[in-house]
């Protein structure tokens, strides 16, 4: 049989890659968590093998280290699934506290809805004594209601970006349930559900009818 002849490219630009840092990410091309190189290099034209003449900088990029991709750096904004999973649990947790700030833990359904949801969130060991506790250290230190709507925005405005709508209107709706497990929303526990809607980027209107909706279930 007649082989092909071996072409032997003569001339062209190289790059040489150095490792800038490391770590986990995201990959879009994997489809899961997966190690990383930042990576940065130079390029230079090249003539049969020998590195010549200088071409400029190239990357940074991000280079997954098991399809070796590569990505803009950008792509480290993405939180990794195992990231995602704990700014779940701790915007649930944030959301179910701060709605017990608001409407206090004295009603027993309150507090067994409170637990239920925590636990669901990813805290299985959580007991009504910790949360009653928790919220009493909450409610000792706060000065009104703005450095609770400092500490709803903070746990959950840089989740917000990585759910979809439906993630969002979770999350809300959650709180909602717990407001509601012994009677109507109080002025309070409004007051703070519409901070969670401002953090989580659910318009005012869309909060109004998902509480509304809310409860009706019974």
């Amino acid at each position: 049989m007649r082989q092909r002849p071996v072409r032997v490219r003569l001339a062209g630009v190289r790059t040489s890659w150095r490792t800038l840092d490391d770590g986990d990410f995201f990959c879009p091309d994997c489809g899961g968590d997966r190690r990383y190189r930042r990576r940065a290099g130079r390029r230079r034209f090249v003539l049969l093998g020998l590195p010549l003449l200088p071409r400029g900088a190239a990357g940074p990029i991000v280079e997954c280290v098991g399809c070796r991709a590569h990505f803009a750096a950008e792509v480290l904004d993405q939180p990794t699934t195992t990231r995602l999973t704990a700014m779940l649990r701790e915007a649930a947790h944030s959301v179910v506290l701060a709605v017990l700030a608001a409407g206090g833990t004295e009603s027993r359904a309150v507090r067994e809805a409170a637990v239920e949801a925590v636990r669901a969130a990813g805290f299985p060991a959580c007991t009504q004594e910790e949360l009653v506790t928790m919220v009493a250290a909450l409610t000792s230190e706060e000065q009104g209601r703005i450095p609770l709507e400092i500490e709803l925005h903070e746990a959950l405005a840089p989740l917000a970006p990585h759910l979809a709508v439906s993630g969002r209107e979770s999350l809300l709706l959650q709180g909602a349930r717990v407001a509601l497990a012994d009677a109507a929303y109080c002025a309070a526990e409004r007051e703070v559900l519409a901070a969670v809607g401002r953090a989580l980027r659910i318009e005012a209107d869309e909060v109004d009818r998902l509480l509304a909706e809310a409860g009706t279930v019974s």
